[in-house]
C-alpha cells in the first residue's frame, strides 16, 4: 500500500471534494497529511515543501496570470453595467425573422458573451433571466430552450479570450518546459497563451456553427419544438439602429482578441485594455452625460496611434524635434485621458457599479489564486511521493500508444467533469499528465484546446455541472430540472464531437498558430 501513497492521496483528495470541502483547503490539507504519512514511512524527502515559498511567489509575480483579473473585470463590468444584457435583447431583434432565429441568437450572443465576458455564470444566468422566458413564450420547447442557453453559455470556456484558456496556458507552459528539460532540451521552447488563444479561435467558432446548424436541423425534422418564423414589423425596421447598438462591444471584442492574435500586445497588456474599454462602455451606457467616455475613447486612440509610429520611449540619444513634439504631446494626452478615467470611475461608483464589480472581481479572482497555491501543495507532494512517475507507466502501458494515453487522459478528464469544475481539473489532473504526454511528442497548442473543450463539458454534465445550477436558479418553477438535464444531452454529444473532429483534424487547431507565428 505504501508504494501507491501517491494515487491514494489522488483518491482521497477526491472523495474529499466530493464530499463538498473547499477546494483550496482540501488540495493544501490532503497535500499536507500525506507528505506527513510519507514522511513517517520514509518514503517522502520532506524537503520537497521548502520549494513551496518559491512556487507561491512565483505564482502570484507571474505576468500571465495577471490577465484573469482584468479578463474578470472586463466581463464582469459588461454584465453588472447591462451592456451585455443590451447586446443579447438587439441580437434577438436580428434574427428574430429567421427560421429557429431565438435559439440562432442565443447561440451566437453566447459567443460574443464569451469573447467579451468569459464568465460562464454571468452569460448563462443573463441569457436564462433574459432569452428563456421569451423563447418559452414563443412556443419553444423547454428541453431545447434550456439546454441552448446553458451550451451557449459554456462557450466562454474556449472561445478567446477565454479564462481557462489563461490557466491552461501557464500550466502547459510550465509542464512543456518541464517535459523537454527531461529529454534533455535545455534551450526549450515555450508555449504561450496567445498560441493558445490562436489555436482555440477557430475550434470555437466551428463549435458555435455545430450548434446553429443542430437548430436549424431541430427546426426542420421537428417543428413542434422550435417555432419557425417570429415576425416583427416594428423591430425589423429598426435594425440599422440595433448594428450601431451591436458596434460598440463588437469592437472591443476584436480590439481585445486582434491585439492578442497580431502579436501586437501580450493577453495581460490586451486584457487591460479590455478593462478600460469594458469601463467607457459601461459608463457611456449608464450615464446621462457620455462627454467623458467619449473623450477618453478619444485620447486612447491617439496614444495608440502615437505608440504604433513612434518610439516614445525617454532617455534616448538622437531624439528629433518631431519625436520630442510627439512625447511630450504624448504626456499631455496621457495626464488628459488619467483625468477622463477618474471622472468615468466616479460616475459608476456613483452609481454603485464600480464597487459591485470590485466585489465580484475580487471575490472570482481570489478563488482562482488560492485554488492555485492549494494546487501547488498538491502537485508538489504528489512528485515527491513519485506520482510523476506512476502516471508516466500508467499511461505508457496503454494499449495504443500515444493514441490511447491521450483517449485515456480525455476520458478520464471527461468523467471528473461530472464531480469536479474546470479550475479543480486544470490544477490538479493537468500538470500530472502534461509533461509525459509533451515527452511523447503532442503538439502542446493542440493538446489545450482538445484539454479545453473536454472541460467545457464538465458545466453540463449532472450531476455537478455549474451551468445546469446557474439555469435552474433563473429558470421559471414550470421547467422540470429533468428537462434542463435531457436539453443539454445534444449539446454534450456536438461537443464530443468537436473533441473527435480536432483529433481527425488536428490542424483545425494548429493552422492559425503557426500562420501567425
Amino acid at each position: 500500500m505504501i508504494e501507491h501513497l501517491d494515487l491514494l492521496m489522488f483518491g482521497f483528495a477526491c472523495i474529499v471534494l466530493l464530499l463538498g470541502y473547499p477546494v483550496a483547503f482540501t488540495l493544501a490539507g490532503s497535500a499536507i497529511l500525506f507528505a506527513f504519512i510519507g514522511d513517517y514511512f520514509g518514503v517522502f524527502p520532506m524537503q520537497f515543501l521548502k520549494a513551496i515559498p518559491q512556487r507561491i511567489f512565483g505564482t502570484m509575480t507571474n505576468e500571465i496570470l495577471m490577465a484573469v483579473p482584468l479578463f474578470v473585470f472586463m466581463g464582469t463590468m459588461l454584465e453588472k453595467s447591462k451592456v451585455a444584457e443590451e447586446l443579447l435583447e438587439n441580437m434577438d431583434r436580428v434574427f428574430q425573422n429567421i427560421r429557429g432565429g431565438l435559439g440562432i441568437s442565443v447561440s451566437i450572443v453566447g459567443a460574443l458573451l464569451a469573447a467579451s465576458t468569459g464568465i460562464v455564470g454571468a452569460t448563462v444566468v443573463t441569457m436564462g433571466l433574459l432569452s428563456l422566458p421569451t423563447m418559452l413564450s414563443k412556443g419553444y420547447d423547454p428541453k431545447i430552450a434550456t439546454g441552448t442557453v446553458a451550451a451557449a453559455g459554456t462557450l466562454g470556456q474556449i472561445i478567446p479570450p477565454s479564462i481557462v484558456l489563461v490557466l491552461l496556458g501557464d500550466v502547459l507552459s510550465n509542464a512543456y518546459q518541464k517535459s523537454q528539460l527531461d529529454m534533455g532540451v535545455f534551450s526549450p521552447e515555450t508555449l504561450s497563451v496567445g498560441d493558445l488563444f490562436a489555436g482555440a479561435l477557430l475550434p470555437g467558432i466551428i463549435l458555435v456553427f455545430l450548434y446553429i446548424i443542430y437548430q436549424i436541423v431541430k427546426s426542420f425534422t421537428d417543428p413542434s419544438s422550435i417555432p419557425s418564423v417570429i415576425k416583427n414589423d416594428e423591430n425589423s425596421k429598426n435594425k440599422k439602429n440595433i448594428l450601431l447598438i451591436l458596434f460598440p462591444p463588437l469592437f472591443l471584442i476584436i480590439s481585445v482578441l486582434g491585439s492578442i492574435l497580431s502579436g501586437f500586445a501580450t493577453p495581460t497588456e490586451a486584457a487591460s485594455v479590455g478593462a478600460i474599454g469594458a469601463l467607457l462602455l459601461a459608463t457611456y451606457k449608464t450615464s446621462d452625460n457620455n462627454f467623458w467616455p467619449l473623450v477618453a475613447a478619444t485620447l486612447f486612440i491617439f496614444l495608440i496611434i502615437f505608440s504604433i509610429f513612434f518610439d516614445l520611449r525617454l532617455n534616448r540619444e538622437n531624439v528629433g524635434f518631431l519625436t520630442n513634439l510627439f512625447i511630450y504631446g504624448s504626456f499631455i494626452i496621457l495626464i488628459l485621458f488619467s483625468f477622463s478615467i477618474i471622472k468615468c470611475l466616479s460616475k459608476l461608483y456613483k452609481n454603485k457599479i464600480l464597487m459591485e464589480t470590485a466585489y465580484s472581481t475580487t471575490k472570482i479572482t481570489s478563488m482562482v489564486f488560492i485554488i492555485l497555491i492549494g494546487a501547488t501543495f498538491f502537485s508538489l507532494v504528489f512528485r515527491g511521493l513519485g506520482g510523476d512517475e506512476t502516471i508516466e507507466r500508467l499511461l505508457t502501458s496503454i494499449p495504443g500508444g500515444v493514441i490511447g494515453a491521450v483517449i485515456a487522459v480525455m476520458i478520464t478528464m471527461f468523467i471528473l467533469g461530472f464531480f469536479l469544475d474546470f479550475i479543480e481539473i486544470t490544477f490538479v489532473v493537468v500538470p500530472i499528465v502534461a509533461p509525459i504526454l509533451f515527452k511523447m511528442g503532442i503538439d502542446p497548442v493542440w493538446l489545450g484546446v482538445m484539454m479545453a473543450i473536454n472541460l467545457q463539458t464538465s458545466f453540463l454534465t449532472p450531476p455537478f455541472g455549474f451551468a445546469l445550477f446557474y439555469l435552474r436558479g433563473v429558470a421559471p418553477d414550470s421547467i422540470k430540472t429533468i428537462d434542463i438535464y435531457r436539453g443539454v444531452i445534444p449539446f454534450i454529444f456536438i461537443q464530443i464531437l468537436m473533441l473527435i473532429l480536432l483529433s481527425i483534424f488536428p490542424i483545425i487547431a494548429t493552422w492559425l498558430p503557426n500562420k501567425i507565428l
